[in-house]
């Protein structure tokens, strides 16, 4: 209903406010922090957000842009939550195969009180570097919501043939592919991390999970920061472009000297990128006093 509600913790991924503005819906914004690792899933944060517009909990895990990973304990927090309201609660899991702790990804599904609550969202466009084929899946077990989905896939008709073929074979692969890609990502992100830590001024947390991290910079606007990294600053003829992390947030100024870095490079490449963001922080910070 137009003016209905969606808590949704900030950073989140942008298209959400275009969905939800589209439903005639509103984001409710829980508000993380670099600081405190973009972790959400607590009682009074949650309680803070609802009202009586409420009519549903979203969220990215693993999370798009932060990397930040729900715990099974934290996913009892939003189920226990959002049985007590009786609200939706819309998981998106599009990043579920890249989870680097070891462990399997806890899932909102796995909670049978969210029997008619529990809506997932997948895709194979993360999962196997298919971001162009835009074929997905919303898995829930509510009746009269998946009726209600039916009525979008008429008016949308269907995924082109060709792709749907190309995506049958692609859940064909076995774990041992999966195994690869996340030791790879998890080389990547190791790098990315390691490197942040070393630049001063600059707030990380390790990711757990997707592979995005955010960042806090030391410098007071990253928009600004990042132009002048296109316009007026290079190495031997090299720059290096990131996301600013305002754009990720729904709560205006949040976000302003933060960044969204995807490391989805080669090893080299994303050393080069690091040190390149070393030097021009420095060299920004000496030239904008």
């Amino acid at each position: 209903d137009p003016g209905s509600e969606v808590i949704i913790p900030e950073p989140f991924y942008p298209n959400y406010n275009t969905f939800v503005k589209a439903a005639g819906g509103v984001i409710r914004p829980i508000t993380t922090s670099p600081e405190g690792g973009y972790r959400y899933a607590f009682r009074d944060k949650l309680e803070a957000a609802y009202n009586e517009n409420t009519r549903a909990i979203m969220f990215t895990n693993p999370g798009n842009p932060t990397g930040v990973v729900l715990t099974p304990e934290e996913l009892r927090v939003i189920a226990d939550f959002a049985k007590e309201h009786d609200l939706y609660v819309i998981g998106d899991e599009v990043y579920r195969e890249f989870v680097y702790g070891g462990e399997n990804l806890a899932t909102i599904g796995q909670f049978e009180e969210l029997h008619d609550n529990a809506v997932i969202i997948d895709s194979v466009s993360k999962r196997f570097s298919a971001c162009g084929a835009r074929i997905g899946a919303i898995i829930t077990r509510n009746k009269e919501l998946q009726q209600n989905l039916l009525k979008f896939c008429q008016a949308r008709l269907s995924v082109a043939t060709l792709d749907q073929v190309a995506s049958a074979a692609l859940y064909k692969v076995g774990p041992a592919y999966f195994d690869a890609v996340r030791k790879e990502y998890k080389l990547r992100r190791d790098t990315c991390y390691k490197k942040l830590l070393e630049i001063p001024g600059v707030i990380v947390k390790e990711p757990q999970g997707a592979f995005y991290m955010m960042a806090a910079l030391p410098v007071d606007n990253a928009d600004t920061f990042q132009k002048w990294l296109l316009t007026d600053f290079d190495d031997n003829g090299d720059t290096v472009m990131f996301a600013p992390g305002e754009g990720f947030y729904a709560t205006p100024g949040k976000g302003k000297n933060e960044i969204r870095i995807a490391y989805v490079l080669k090893q080299d490449k994303l050393e080069r990128a690091m040190d390149l963001l070393a030097l021009g922080i420095k060299k920004y910070n000496e030239t904008h006093k």
